[in-house]
């Protein structure tokens, strides 16, 4: 759906709550996502579900996925003609181990919940519990550990690191679950070396970070769960340029209504040749009433876009 940048305040309030009900982003926001597609991925094997993290490659061809149980699949991405999703071909998969090679159990050590994967292919996982980050060069071999992230207020069992990215310069940028307090705001940590503060999220009381991603236009991008009990999941998406001085030019550029979708936890951003992919994937908690989403949307930046003209 597009939306005309003119008119009545009305008309455009109006058009805004129109695209919160159908899943778009909100109309006074500088960009506009539409929905692509939808593919529910299924796969018979003890291992798999509760995915927490994805990324796609810049092509759109290849994938890694990761479990909330420290198991890493790859593969490919069948996609028709349209870009669409046809099928996650696995191409294989890996129980990550501990330093000392031994695998990782589901539980305190093992619970994996962000994934980066930088620009010469090492993969990045950071882990809630027993909260760290470790590089894993190959996947079938053991953890390279990093130096522990300091700890932070509100982070604990169940609320460590949650969220984790890459800038191309190599830099690791890791958000907790939690802030300490509804209304305090997130902090963002940054690993180049060492670990260090680089800045604060706004934190709106009912939202916490689940994934995150740098797109290709260099922009910070945040995806958040609102869990509703009986009424579901919600999820929301937040882009932003990230500084020192804290993040600039913010956009919520997705809100979706409860059970809209599955319980989505891991983002990657991407471009398709026509523009920024967004990708999803949602944790099924290994419950059979729930289950694995892929879904996609592109980005269509009508402020940037009119910058440019």
């Amino acid at each position: 759906m597009q939306h005309r940048r003119r008119g009545t305040l009305s008309a455009r309030l109006t058009a805004a709550a129109l695209s919160l009900v159908l899943g778009t982003a909100p109309v006074l926001a500088g960009a506009v996502l539409d929905h692509v597609g939808t593919y529910v991925w299924r796969y018979d094997h003890a291992s798999f579900g509760g995915f927490s993290g994805i990324e796609i490659s810049p092509d759109g061809r290849s994938f890694h996925a990761l479990t909330d149980r420290s198991h890493l699949y790859w593969g490919s991405v069948e996609r028709d003609d349209q870009g669409l999703i046809r099928g996650m071909n696995i191409a294989g998969r890996a129980n990550l181990q501990d330093s000392q090679g031994k695998p990782l159990p589901p539980g305190y050590t093992g619970d994996s919940e962000g994934l980066a994967v930088d620009q010469d292919g090492g993969i990045w996982v950071s882990f809630e519990g027993l909260d760290r980050v470790a590089s894993y060069p190959d996947p079938d071999r053991p953890a390279v550990r990093l130096p522990r992230p300091p700890q932070l207020p509100g982070m604990g069992v169940n609320s460590g690191l949650e969220a984790l990215a890459i800038r191309d310069d190599g830099t690791l940028i890791a958000v907790p679950e939690r802030s300490g307090g509804p209304d305090l705001p997130f902090p963002v940590l940054a690993f180049d070396g060492a670990w260090s503060r680089l800045t604060q999220i706004r934190r709106d009381p009912r939202w916490l970070p689940v994934g995150a991603d740098f797109g290709p236009d260099g922009l910070f991008y945040l995806l958040e769960r609102d869990f509703r009990g009986i009424l579901g999941f919600s999820s929301r998406l937040r882009r932003m340029e990230l500084t020192p001085d804290g993040p600039r030019n913010e956009e919520i550029l997705l809100e979706t209504r409860p059970l809209q979708y599955d319980n989505l936890e891991g983002i990657s951003v991407w471009d398709d040749g026509q523009g920024i992919r967004i990708t999803m994937i949602s944790d099924d908690n290994f419950m059979f009433l729930q289950r694995t989403e892929i879904v996609e949307y592109r980005l269509h930046d009508t402020t940037r876009q009119a910058q440019r003209n």
